[in-house]
């Protein structure tokens, strides 16, 4: 039986109806900004490393807990959501190494996140995950209902 790996992410949201995804080089998926929780690690605080290492940001407060939901695949995805605004061209992501060309023996850098880009909520839904879009409903539910912090 695999591992159940948590992961934690940060939803980013500008505006009533626009979130901030992040296009995953090494995946080639869109996705909330996050990643996995480290041993120990409290969920939130994951949530703010992985902003700030995959976009070189601040995550500040205040936070609106998401909830979460588990893939498919047995992975948990808790989610926190909080406003600002950036400029998505000036995000400047981590590295990771990877062989490249494949089976060339050599290794070359990559930033793990190539692209940044507001999305509506509805577009957002179309890109990412059906597990993790649940997420990004609940915080429409919560624009809708006018219980999302300034």
């Amino acid at each position: 039986m695999s591992e159940r790996r948590t992961f934690s992410v940060a939803v980013f949201c500008r505006n009533a109806g626009e979130v901030l995804l992040v296009r995953h080089k090494r995946l080639d998926l869109w996705l909330p900004v996050g990643g996995e929780v480290e041993a120990g690690e409290d969920l939130l605080e994951a949530a703010r490393r992985e902003f700030e290492e995959e976009t070189a940001l601040r995550a500040t407060g205040p936070f609106t807990e998401l909830g979460a939901v588990v893939q498919k695949s047995g992975k948990t995805v808790h989610a926190w959501a909080f406003r600002g605004d950036c400029d998505p061209a000036s995000i400047r992501s981590n590295t990771f190494t990877m062989e490249w060309p494949p089976r060339s023996g050599r290794r070359a850098e990559f930033p793990e996140v190539d692209r940044a880009r507001f999305f509506s909520v509805e577009d957002a839904l179309g890109h990412i995950h059906p597990a993790e879009g649940e997420l990004v409903a609940r915080l429409q539910r919560l624009w809708t209902e006018g219980r999302l912090p300034p």
